[in-house]
């Protein structure tokens, strides 16, 4: 037994939750659920994230330092099933953002050259807009045209309430029943993100679907054509064939299920992007922005700038991203800038 184990369950007699084929599990999840009744699991998960911030990123990456200092990544096109680019050796699509400690690894990250900006652009919620095209609900589309905070307006209709009366624990509800509605989470799930009952899970998918109940028959369409067809498309045709779609399989089917829901979101989201790379490109070509184009990471794209071109590449690179393609709802870019990238956030 391992030195975390024996201390857990042994020395301090916290319950074990589950096992693995190594004995008792210490996984992050059985560590959150302990630490509501000892303070000792919980820094245990804190020593693992620092521990993994240490080795992955501090240890890992100067090493990879190129004759010009510079680190210099491997974006891959046809890697990822979704059609996003994914970036490899080292993987700069990952660095931790979420943490005070994990921003400071965003601070060692600088623009190209002294005087000169960290200029990020960033897509809102651009999964949730591209559902709200598709499906055409009117409720989920009115959300967003209105101009309302969207998680604040979703948790107003799903919980009957005036938007002003939306307390911030019913937005953080509402938000994440948004967000799993985009990747087919069940109420299992939500239930966990949220550390909420099962019971309170499934109530709370019901009533979005009620809210919206166009979004439902979306779903449930684009799952019925998957099916018949093998494959889901984006907005713009680009296909993934699905075949745990036809698998005897209960899992199995039901993750292409949740495949099939979510490709026409996120794989819509990573077309546009691309488009809208593309055009900001043709754009650094044609005039003198006095910038380049560093690194994308999903929804982002982040630029190395001039001081004073700074405001004149902002404008630019909002209305490229989001003007790039004409939607039902608008799309919103959120553009900042700053000395690293951690500032630029």
């Amino acid at each position: 037994m391992s030195s975390t184990r024996h201390i857990l369950f042994e020395v301090l007699g916290l319950p074990p939750i589950k096992k693995n084929h190594r004995g008792f599990s210490t996984d992050a999840s059985v560590l959150k659920e302990l630490s509501k009744t000892h303070e000792l699991p919980a820094l245990v998960l804190h020593y693992r994230e620092l521990a993994k911030i240490k080795s992955t990123y501090i240890d890992a990456l100067p090493p990879l330092r190129k004759g010009d200092q510079r680190i210099h990544t491997q974006f891959n096109e046809t890697v990822t099933t979704t059609g996003r680019l994914s970036s490899s050796d080292p993987n700069l699509q990952n660095i931790p953002v979420r943490t005070d400690f994990g921003r400071q690894i965003r601070q060692c990250f600088v623009p190209l050259a002294p005087g000169e900006l960290f200029l990020s652009a960033d897509y809102s919620q651009i999964e949730l807009r591209v559902l709200a095209h598709l499906s055409g609900d009117e409720h989920l589309i009115d959300a967003f045209c209105s101009g309302v905070d969207f998680h604040a307006a979703t948790a107003a209709r799903v919980f009957g309430l005036p938007v002003e009366e939306v307390t911030p624990e019913l937005r953080r509800r509402a938000k994440a029943v948004n967000f799993g509605i985009v990747y087919g989470q069940q109420a299992y799930g939500l239930s966990q993100s949220l550390e909420i009952s099962f019971a309170e899970a499934r109530e709370m998918i019901e009533r979005y679907f009620e809210a919206y109940p166009v979004v439902r028959a979306y779903l449930d369409q684009t799952v019925a054509a998957a099916a018949d067809k093998g494959y889901a498309e984006t907005m713009f045709g680009r296909k993934r064939h699905i075949p745990e779609l036809k698998s005897p399989n209960a899992s199995q089917r039901g993750f292409g299920e949740r495949t099939a829901m979510n490709h026409p979101m996120q794989g819509t989201a990573a077309d546009i992007i691309k488009l809208a790379m593309i055009e900001v490109e043709r754009r650094l070509e044609e005039q003198d922005f006095g910038a380049a184009l560093m690194l994308q990471v999903h929804d982002e794209l982040d630029f190395s700038v001039k001081q004073e071109k700074v405001e004149e590449l902002a404008a630019m690179v909002k209305e490229v991203m989001e003007s790039v393609v004409e939607l039902q709802v608008p799309l919103i870019v959120d553009v900042s800038w700053g000395d690293t990238w951690a500032d630029a956030h």
